[in-house]
């Protein structure tokens, strides 16, 4: 093994047996999985049922009741507002709905007095069924059959196909494919800060505590730092193809349980469609609606099967350890000009700048993958590694991602030539706060 595979091997192996690197390894792909279950499990984390009394005035919802759900129920006692507020706290009424009389001619509002405030989602399907029934209610009122309008209403979906010049139709899903391309580039942002800092890092460790000045006097500085820049990117490949396989298995698991209750559901949206049209109107359009909000979640499913996940999972390692390369020397490079962490403020900026840029243009490539901005933000090679994540789930020609490539790996060499030439005279400066104009004199240092 060379002196710059021992480098390596020293970079990596202290790295991987960290602590912290084997939690993190294991409880962040546990973590984001937890997170999603969350997200989906948090609005019906709630069970406490909600009694409701209703006082209507205006005969409206006495005549075309609000429907029940599994926490909220509605009762309508012969009762005043007067008494129900009266009584109120010695029933177990959670709230009173009151409805004026006159709420249909003047700019009256419904008003719910509650023990304790009620949730979002209890406000919100009060609200919906309120705003249905009082549409209803005025299409009565003028003659007009609310189960007409209801039966008329059918969700449209437009189906986008790229045509290429040979005339072959590709099936696109913009919504899906804009989020995940959005979060490929928003790791690799992290990635890449959070690996460059580490590099940064372990060289202001080594010239602070001057024990590169014994390792300098057996390998060169440049081996020294490129031992550096590859043995951290190997943790890093570590840690995503360990990431990869926990959040494959994981997703998996999640994935399969979902997708039971999701076909049942679609499977009575089928049948509740098929009464419809036989009968126009009798279908129960309770079970309709969560029919229909399976399907949309099993068209979901079926969007992300479009979508070349091989593909993106290469192009995701390549443009991952590219730009971490590229700009993991140029923070090799700031660790060496400067004795304390604090001092490296002023040149952070500039580095850091590009890596930002790829990230606020990706909200608006998002928008238009196919714009002049996405196009030569995936060509430069100090933004392409965020922005070519953002266009590729859209489809991007190959001989674009093969030119891109090609310039990261030219910006990846040139940033390394220049980074070394900085690095093998900033080692060994020690006391000095080092400046632009220092640094532009150990670049064309010949020495």
């Amino acid at each position: 093994m060379g002196k710059i595979g021992i480098i390596i091997w020293r970079e990596y192996i202290t790295r991987v047996r960290n602590k912290t690197f084997i939690i993190m390894s294991i409880l962040g792909p546990i973590l984001v999985a937890g997170f999603i279950t969350l997200m989906v499990w948090l609005p019906n984390a709630d069970k406490s049922e909600q009694k409701i009394m209703v006082i209507d005035e205006s005969y409206a919802i006495r005549l075309n009741k609000i429907p029940d759900n599994k926490l909220i129920k509605f009762y309508y006692p012969e009762s005043t507002l007067e008494e129900a507020r009266a009584n109120f706290y010695k029933t177990d009424f959670t709230s009173i709905l009151y409805i004026p009389y006159d709420v249909f001619t003047k700019t009256q509002s419904p008003v719910m007095f509650c023990k304790k405030t009620p949730g979002f989602s209890t406000e919100n399907y009060i609200r919906t069924q309120l705003e249905k029934k009082f549409f209803e209610w005025r299409l009565t009122a003028n003659k007009i059959d609310p189960l007409i309008i209801k039966n008329s209403r059918k969700p449209v979906s437009v189906v986008t196909k790229k045509l290429n010049e040979k005339g072959v139709e590709i099936e696109t899903r913009n919504e899906n494919a804009m989020w995940i391309g959005f979060a490929c580039g928003v790791m690799i942002f992290m990635f890449v800060l959070l690996y460059g800092m580490q590099v940064m890092r372990s060289v202001m460790e080594e010239k602070t505590s001057r024990i590169v000045e014994v390792i300098v006097s057996s390998v060169k500085p440049f081996q020294l730092m490129l031992g550096k820049i590859i043995g951290v990117a190997l943790v890093g490949v570590t840690q995503f193809i360990l990431w990869v396989i926990l959040s494959t298995a994981l997703t998996g698991a999640s994935s399969s349980f979902f997708l039971k209750s999701i076909a049942a559901d679609v499977e009575v949206m089928d049948e509740q469609q098929e009464q419809v049209y036989k009968q126009g109107s009798n279908a129960n359009f309770s079970e309709f609606k969560k029919a229909n909000n399976s399907m949309e979640a099993m068209n979901v499913f079926k969007d992300l099967q479009t979508i070349n996940f091989t593909q993106i999972a290469i192009c995701f390692l390549f443009y991952f350890i590219g730009g971490y390369l590229l700009y993991s020397a140029l923070f090799a490079a700031i660790g060496s000009a400067v004795d304390a962490e604090a001092d490296t403020q002023q040149f952070m900026m500039p580095v850091m700048l590009p890596l930002m840029a790829g990230y606020i243009m990706s909200a608006g490539i998002m928008q238009d993958p196919e714009s002049n901005i996405a196009f030569w933000g995936s060509m430069i090679p100090f933004t392409s590694p965020i922005v070519m994540m953002v266009r590729l789930p859209f489809g991007v020609p190959m001989w674009e991602i093969v030119v891109s490539l090609l310039l990261l790996v030219v910006g990846f060499l040139f940033t390394t030539w220049l980074a070394g030439k900085i690095y093998r005279t900033g080692i060994l400066m020690y006391g000095k706060k080092t400046s632009w104009k220092e640094l532009g004199k150990w670049i064309f240092y010949k020495g």
